[in-house]
């Protein structure tokens, strides 16, 4: 999710992440399964595959690259995304900062997490304690269930930043509704679509996963 954790972080996002995964009842509708995983995930961790396409250029087909990595979080507001393929990337949220260092770079780039995570996919995933909270900063409607999947559609209700919108895929699992898609558009016509796998809900994360220190001699850059 570079370019969209760049979603969720370049996008006022940073992408994300941002969602919500109990004990399956019958299997309900959309919008309560998002509830659901909302209130009752309060932590977790899955591996991750991110595709990100972008538009095509006149006489040219789609541009698409495929990342992968590993993804954990713990609510309200801290996560962390590792990307191992095809390069290394690693953004931390530790509650206060977000953090996003570049391997290849030699970088590292430090926002407040308040001025980036407003409506963002992270604001679905790790960030928001309810569907109350995330109802102030989306428009969310239910879509056809499909691939197994239960989705919801949210718009940003700010319509100043990049992100066009986020369809969020939740499958159910033993422990309840888990995570499985995050589809991430922006208003430049690129597609981010990242499925998760291996899901863990309420998983035992370490503090220390969600703090970052910036190696010694890289460049930090704070905005």
């Amino acid at each position: 999710m570079s370019t969209h954790v760049s979603s969720l972080a370049r996008h006022g996002a940073v992408a994300a992440a941002v969602l919500a995964l109990g004990t399956p009842v019958a299997w309900a509708g959309g919008l309560d399964s998002l509830a659901q995983f909302v209130k009752s995930t309060r932590s977790g961790k899955a591996a991750f595959a991110q595709v990100v396409t972008a538009p095509a250029k006149e006489g040219q087909p789609p541009r698409s690259k495929t990342q992968s990595g590993t993804f954990e979080f713990q609510r309200p507001g801290k996560f962390r995304f590792v990307y191992s393929k095809p390069f290394e990337q690693t953004i931390v949220a530790d509650g206060k900062t977000l953090w996003l260092h570049d391997v290849d770079l030699n970088q590292v780039t430090a926002r407040k997490q308040e001025q980036v995570l407003g409506a963002t996919p992270a604001a679905i995933v790790a960030a928001a304690p309810d569907l109350k909270a995330l109802e102030k900063d989306f428009t969310l409607t239910e879509e056809p269930d499909s691939d197994g999947q239960q989705w919801v559609k949210a718009i940003p209700k700010s319509r100043d930043g990049q992100l066009q919108s986020i369809r969020v895929g939740l499958k159910p699992g033993p422990g309840g509704a888990e995570l499985g898609t995050l589809e991430i558009q922006d208003s430049f016509g690129q597609r981010s679509v990242l499925t998760f796998s291996h899901f863990e809900v309420n998983a035992a994360v370490p503090a220390s996963h969600f703090q970052f220190t910036p190696p010694k001699g890289v460049d930090v850059l704070r905005n």
